[in-house]
């Protein structure tokens, strides 16, 4: 079972951030520029929220705001779960289903160091089946 550490060894460990006071324009062109589907919030390097298209979708343009002259502050999810590298793959799946989330930080000794995507913890499980399912081949057939 592959790790957070291992997952973010492959795809990397960039991080892209927002600050609270930052306009909710600002980071929908990061998002968009970084083809990202979420934005850690960071204040004094310090992760105070997170803010995903979801957010803006819901607590934006339903309310009739503008995302100009909307503070992320204003729409961030504020309680921020997050998993550390040595997380596996099916514990960080098991969460974000049951908290119906797509992204999780990664914080190691409270710096953070990442973030996967629900599409991350996905491609890693295909992985390992496709290996598991490889070496029963192997097994059954004798190598063969």
């Amino acid at each position: 079972m592959k790790t957070v550490r291992q997952i973010l060894d492959k795809k990397g460990h960039d991080v892209y951030s927002v600050t609270p006071d930052d306009s909710v324009f600002t980071a929908l062109q990061l998002m968009a520029d970084k083809n990202i589907g979420a934005v850690v919030v960071v204040d004094n390097k310090q992760v105070v929220g997170i803010l995903s298209e979801r957010d803006y979708a819901r607590k934006v343009v339903l309310h009739g705001k503008t995302s100009k002259d909307t503070p992320v502050r204003d729409i961030m999810t504020g309680k921020v779960l997050y998993v550390k590298p040595d997380n596996t793959s099916d514990e960080c799946m098991a969460l974000m289903a049951d908290k119906r989330i797509r992204h999780l930080p990664v914080l190691e000794n409270e710096n953070l160091t990442g973030i996967i995507s629900i599409s991350d913890i996905v491609q890693a499980i295909i992985e390992e089946d496709k290996y598991i399912i490889e070496q029963l081949e192997n097994y059954i057939t004798g190598g063969r």
